[in-house]
């Protein structure tokens, strides 16, 4: 069973995670998941700690000689932004701790955080809830979606929607989205809504304000048979979007074409066609991939709508926690626009959903065993009178 746990705090001392289950045998360096987190921290609209930050991972266990051993990975990304705040984040007693912050920031954990875990320093909780933790995650799924590489399953993703400004160009040549995406500031396909699309950012960013927008995430040549209709948590589309959605700031997920969820039966469903050689394919895939909680072998499309960031350099209406008297909300230094960060962040919550779930079908304890037991299955499905 795949598994991971990240620990840390935004400006704590380091980034940890463990990834329990990935097999002996993959090939995997430090400079491979490297590439990952700098995709993390590129995009128009980021704030001035991706100027202190310059992530790089740490592989502290579960890997000899450049190969993964099957025994748990564990992993380390330190924040440089720690030296600023070794005062305020110290683990043991200090003699002048900071100011309780008690002024809630509407959006935020702030005020649910404190009231839960019965807290008198807000503080406490913005390190932990921070976004900042999606770095490991990126790392962790970095590792996932090479060992998904293994059997020619890729992943790409791209905005689609900045504030008012949407995206129209699309592309069939999925394989080329990352590649066009990664030359955009902010990871759109479309040179003219990118455009508009950085405008809109400056344009927030004199007001003091933030904005939101939309991604998408394709998974492509995921087989036919992951996850499963028997039991809900089980399923795959629900687990996928559990995970995008646990991207903070995400509000909303979706997975195919669920703004033509209008349409009739007849137009909408994805009808099933036999080619000349007997082989079967669909002339769309309005259902993006899943049907009934199971990869169905077309494109996994997921699209995920984050809310603007609720850090903003104009102050919101709060109360005084300590005073019980109304007051402005606490400004922390944010970003503008993370979307084009969280469509990279997407890509690596699905790595490694599809991971975990490629395990749970084929099995294996290495890479090797995993290959045997992939082609096996996929020679089984050949013909549909060839199962038994």
């Amino acid at each position: 069973m795949l598994r991971y746990l990240t620990a840390g705090e935004s400006h704590g001392q380091a980034l940890t995670g463990i990834l329990d289950g990935i097999p002996a045998g993959l090939e995997l360096s430090s400079e491979l998941i490297d590439r990952q987190l700098q995709r993390r921290q590129m995009g128009y609209g980021r704030g001035d700690r991706m100027k202190i930050e310059h992530d790089q991972v740490e592989i502290l266990s579960g890997i000899r000689y450049g190969i993964t051993t099957g025994a748990p990975i564990s992993l380390l990304i330190k924040n440089l932004d720690w030296e600023n705040w070794i005062e305020k984040t110290s683990i043991t007693p200090v003699s002048n701790p900071s100011e309780p912050l008690t002024m809630p920031r509407p959006g935020h954990a702030d005020y649910a955080g404190v009231l839960k875990y019965h807290l008198t320093d807000i503080r406490t909780v913005i390190e932990r809830a921070s976004a900042r933790e999606t770095a490991m995650r990126v790392a962790i799924g970095a590792i996932c979606r090479e060992l998904l590489s293994q059997f020619d399953i890729r992943i790409a993703s791209h905005v689609r929607r900045i504030g008012k400004v949407s995206a129209t160009t699309k592309l069939t040549n999925y394989d080329v989205i990352n590649s066009i995406a990664d030359g955009s500031l902010v990871r759109c396909i479309d040179p003219n809504a990118e455009h508009q699309m950085i405008q809109e950012i400056d344009k927030c960013k004199l007001e003091g304000d933030t904005l939101g927008g939309e991604f998408e995430v394709i998974s492509i040549n995921v087989p036919i048979g992951l996850g499963s209709y028997v039991q809900a948590d089980r399923r795959l589309d629900g687990q996928l979007a559990q995970a995008v959605m646990s991207i903070p700031a995400i509000k909303s997920v979706s997975i195919g074409d669920i703004e033509d969820g209008c349409l009739s039966g007849a137009q909408f469903h994805d009808q099933l066609n036999l080619t000349e050689t007997g082989s079967i394919h669909r002339t769309s895939n309005h259902s993006g991939g899943i049907e009934g909680g199971i990869s169905n072998g077309e494109l996994i499309i997921i699209r995920a709508m984050m809310k603007p960031l609720a850090s903003l350099r104009q102050s919101l209406r709060s109360i005084d926690l300590a005073t019980n008297e109304p007051t402005q909300a606490l400004k922390e230094r944010s970003d503008v626009c993370a979307v084009p960060a969280a469509s990279i962040v997407g890509e690596h919550v699905v790595a490694f959903v599809l991971a975990k779930e490629l395990l749970a079908k084929i099995g294996g304890d290495s890479i090797a065993e995993m290959k045997c037991h992939f082609a096996a299955w996929g020679n089984r499905w050949d013909t549909f009178s060839s199962r038994d």
